[in-house]
């Protein structure tokens, strides 16, 4: 018990002493600790961000079921593309026809196949007018596959999509802007000067992935193209597998209707793109992921300086304090007790620049919660690392001043003038 009682209160001094070092030497101890806070800062912001965009993107896919995948005309792709046939061969990749999409709907092990086409116009109503809001066209597959919350009001019919009635659902948010507190069912919106009949309301599952909670409308997907001029081209499909059936085993099947409605060869390559979840996850790994460690090598940058100007203000506070050192030798204080009280000395100067870098980061986090569609917040593990990496910062820069300490003669020290 008395071992643990003189390690607690070497600590506490150890505290003390470098509150005093703090006050004493403001704008050396201001640097380190801005140094540490800056790093900090860093780590914790980016992590908030990223836990936000985890959980965002989470969401997005949630809402379409696990197991839904994705056909596009285009496969994601990174590489350079110069517009030749041997850089690009997937632009020369015809769009998905009427008749292939029928195709994939009559597959027994498919539950529904939905078109998606997006695009923009300038939607008025009266003397409200939005300038640019996103018009997404879907099939009557939507409901089934996104389930979106439509009240007041209802979703298209099948009748209604496949005539391209001009109907549309909005969003709560551009029934705000356009119709403030009156009921939008049953009223005209123009989009680009052509009328369209609002019959649905429906909460938005705004996401990062999605651009965050906006005015948009959606409409049949054969009225986007007919009359606001979107291009069939660029149809894309979402696939729901039937819940007994594998999802690898219905992306089988897919691919087989496909490459053999298109008179694809076994030797050629099929000219179309099946995108899943797990490729989704893969590209967004990889782009963020880089992205993190970028951050990181910054934020280690920060740490350096701060670690550097704790060697600078404990060789100084070694110097200073020599005859102090002396006496405590002189009274039998050991080695391993003055290295001890110089590490806790520099872990507690790091210490408070990781709190006010932390502090700073959950202030960071709560403004990007606000103002953007990122659901920034700062896991655990995040906090215990920042704390954790401040400290450990200090004790390593701070082992060369606390060695330094710790070796010095007592006779020599209490010379020192």
């Amino acid at each position: 018990m008395s071992a643990l009682s003189t390690r607690l209160s070497a600590v506490s001094e150890g505290v003390r002493i470098a509150i005093d070092a703090v006050r004493a030497n403001k704008v050396r101890a201001g640097l380190t600790i801005l140094g540490i806070a800056v790093g900090v800062f860093v780590v914790v912001a980016i992590s908030a961000a990223i836990h936000g965009i985890n959980q965002s993107v989470a969401k997005d896919f949630a809402s379409t079921g696990p197991t839904t995948f994705f056909i596009s005309r285009y496969p994601i792709v990174f590489e350079a593309c110069d517009g030749s046939d041997e850089t690009c061969k997937w632009l020369r990749n015809p769009p998905l026809r009427p008749n292939e999409i029928e195709t994939l709907r009559r597959l027994s092990t498919v539950e529904a196949v939905g078109e998606r086409l997006d695009w923009g116009a300038k939607v008025k109503y009266r003397d409200r007018e939005l300038s640019s809001a996103p018009i997404e066209g879907y099939s009557a597959e939507w409901t089934a596959i996104s389930a979106p919350e439509v009240y007041p009001g209802r979703a298209f019919t099948v009748a209604e999509a496949r005539t391209g009635a001009r109907v549309a659902v909005i969003t709560t948010l551009m029934a705000e802007r356009l119709f403030n507190e009156s009921d939008p069912i049953g009223k005209t919106i123009l989009m680009n000067s052509v009328p369209f009949e609002v019959i649905g309301v429906y909460k938005d599952n705004s996401s990062f992935l999605s651009g965050g909670e906006r005015p948009k409308a959606v409409v049949p997907v054969q009225a986007l193209i007919r009359y606001l001029g979107a291009r069939a081209s660029n149809v894309g499909l979402s696939v729901k597998p039937r819940s007994e059936v594998s999802r690898d085993e219905v992306i089988d099947d897919v691919t087989a209707a496909l490459r053999g409605a298109r008179g694809t060869r076994p030797s050629e390559e099929s000219s179309f793109a099946i995108i899943t979840q797990d490729k989704l996850f893969e590209t967004y790994n990889s782009i963020f992921g880089m992205f993190f460690l970028v951050m990181i090598a910054l934020s280690g940058v920060g740490l350096i300086v701060g670690g550097v100007g704790v060697v600078a203000i404990m060789m100084i506070s070694v110097t200073e304090r020599t005859r102090e050192i002396g006496v405590r030798k002189a009274l039998g204080a050991t080695r391993a007790t003055i290295l001890w009280q110089f590490l806790v000395e520099a872990a507690t100067l790091t210490g408070i620049g990781g709190a006010i870098g932390l502090f700073v980061g959950w202030l960071a986090a709560l403004l990007i919660r606000s103002f953007t569609p990122i659901e920034a917040s700062i896991p655990p593990a995040a906090v215990f690392a920042a704390l954790g990496a401040s400290c450990v910062t200090g004790i390593i820069f701070g082992m060369l001043p606390a060695s330094r300490a710790a070796k010095l003669d007592p006779v020599e020290a209490l010379r020192y003038e």
